[in-house]
């Protein structure tokens, strides 16, 4: 029993330990998870803390570089408005400079007006004092018929009519020499003032050229490495050659002539193929038709960029802009169209720089003034395809390709084969007559040169009262001997303008003939 009580006793104990035992361990793990809970809320605070700085601090950093870029930006932003400040501040004194030199030239336009109305002025007042002159000199004319006939018809046995007629016939004569007078003082002073600032345009421009002068004719020579490739260029039965010719449209003259090939043909860019497709046959070695196809046909196309390129340089070196290219091909291709063996692209070019200086001299479009230059001869780049004179052809291009009326009109006339229509029409005749006839710019054939000179001293000796008419300094100058009994003074002045007269309606020359009329006396007698 007693054993019986123990052992209740010690389960009761043992169950009242364990349940003590389970108490003490579920408050000591209650109270570690407390503790470890607190530490991991701790631990999370720590970490959220960190992660709200970290953030801060990246926020912060996102701030300032968002604050520099902004700046940045600004400053940018900043600096290109000053820089666009600038180009229109630059741009307004160009304009404003511009302004006051178009002022300045108001200005001194203004003050030339009024030196020319000033002198309009003064010469109107001379113009009616004379017409009063010659108002008291007709009287004193009537007056003086009216006594002739008087006498006449009591001295002579002239009727009333032919004594009329003979003092009207003087009468006449004295008037005509007195108006040559004052014509004559009137053209001097006009002259003495015209000719000088003429002479400084016209010396200016010339000065300012430096264009040469290329003379072509209608064969071109090829030089052969040998003669014995002249009978490969021939071939069996003459094929190559009959191949190149038809290929060319030109003719070859293979002859005796040692190590050359002659090319003939009126048509320059034919000729200039031909030669090229020539030369590079000689040099590659294989000569048959197919081969001499293909040569010819890669030389058109060099030639037609040749051409092109030609035509582009002419444009940017006289600075003209908006010209359509199909005028800019025909440009090119007056590189190889000469015309008295001056090389019409250059001259375009030359009449173009001269216009461009004269019409800077007076005050006019230079590039308007330009390109009437430039494109006054672009009829010869189809003359000899198309029927029609170069002039014709020219206004005909002009038009099709909307030029302006003064270029068309500056290309129909620069031949006087009609009227000028504005200053730039009359700078192209200037300025073409200018090339045509400066030194070494042309040579005529001795044909030419000689009937001209024939046609100018029969000119002169057609005239009543001239004794003998000369042509010196190559058709230049004209001096012309008048018998000194037959004619005066002022029949001489008048003389010499009529000639020239005749001379510019119908004799063809380049540049300008002076015309010398000499008059003297000359008594002999002999000592024995």
């Amino acid at each position: 029993m007693h054993i019986f009580f123990t052992i209740k006793f010690n389960f009761i104990t043992l169950i009242i330990a364990s349940f003590l035992t389970l108490i003490v361990g579920y408050l000591i793990g209650y109270y570690l998870r407390k503790i470890f809970t607190e530490y991991q809320i701790k631990d999370a605070r720590e970490k959220g803390k960190k992660i709200i700085l970290d953030a801060e601090k990246e926020a912060e950093t996102r701030v300032k570089s968002a604050a520099i870029e902004i700046k940045e930006e600004q400053l940018q932003i900043k600096s290109e408005f000053e820089k666009e400040i600038k180009e229109k501040q630059s741009e307004l004194r160009k304009q404003e400079l511009s302004l006051r030199n178009k002022e300045d030239d108001l200005k001194r336009n203004l003050e030339k007006n009024k030196i020319a109305e000033s002198e309009y002025e003064q010469k109107f007042k001379e113009i009616e004092e004379k017409k009063k002159l010659l108002n008291v000199e007709k009287e004193k004319y009537e007056t003086l018929i009216k006594d002739q006939l008087k006498k006449l018809e009591s001295i002579s046995s002239f009727t009333a009519e032919q004594a009329k007629e003979e003092i009207k016939n003087q009468v006449l004569e004295e008037a005509r020499l007195d108006v040559s007078r004052e014509v004559r003082k009137i053209e001097d002073k006009a002259r003495n003032e015209a000719e000088d600032e003429a002479r400084k345009l016209i010396s200016t421009a010339i000065q300012r050229i430096a264009s040469d002068h290329i003379a072509e004719a209608t064969i071109s020579v090829v030089e052969l490495p040998n003669d014995e490739i002249k009978g490969r260029i021939i071939g069996r039965e003459g094929r190559n050659i009959r191949a190149l010719e038809q290929c060319t449209g030109i003719d070859l003259i293979i002859d005796d002539t040692p190590g050359a090939v002659v090319l003939s043909g009126f048509d320059p860019i034919r000729r200039e193929v031909a030669r090229r497709a020539l030369e590079k046959l000689t040099v590659d070695g294989r000569i048959h038709p197919g081969r001499i196809e293909e040569v010819v046909l890669k030389c058109k196309k060099e030639i037609n960029q040749k051409i092109r390129e030609a035509g582009e340089q002419a444009v940017m070196d006289l600075g003209i802009e908006s010209i359509h290219p199909e005028m800019v091909k025909l440009l090119g291709r007056l590189k190889y169209r000469t015309s008295y063996t001056q090389n019409v692209l250059e001259h375009v070019k030359e009449v173009a720089f001269v216009c461009g200086v004269i019409a800077g001299e007076l005050g006019l479009d230079i590039k308007l003034a330009k390109r009437a230059g430039l494109l006054h001869d672009i009829g010869k780049a189809i003359d000899h395809q198309t029927d029609g004179t170069h002039t014709q052809l020219g206004v005909e291009i002009a038009k099709k390709y909307n030029e302006h009326k003064y270029v068309v009109n500056a290309i129909a006339a620069h031949h006087e084969d009609v009227e000028p229509e504005s200053l730039y029409a009359i700078l192209v005749a200037a300025g073409d007559t200018i090339s045509a006839s400066r030194p070494g710019a042309r040579r005529e054939m001795l044909e030419t040169y000689v009937k001209r000179m024939t046609q100018l001293e029969e000119i002169g000796d057609s005239f009543k009262g001239v004794e003998k008419t000369y042509a010196i300094q190559a058709g230049r100058e004209v001096r012309i001997i008048v018998v000194p009994d037959g004619i005066s003074d002022e029949g001489a002045d008048l003389l010499s303008k009529d000639i020239a007269k005749r001379i510019e309606k119908e004799v063809t020359y380049p540049g300008e003939i002076k015309i010398t009329v000499v008059r003297e006396a000359r008594f002999t007698e002999y000592a024995r």
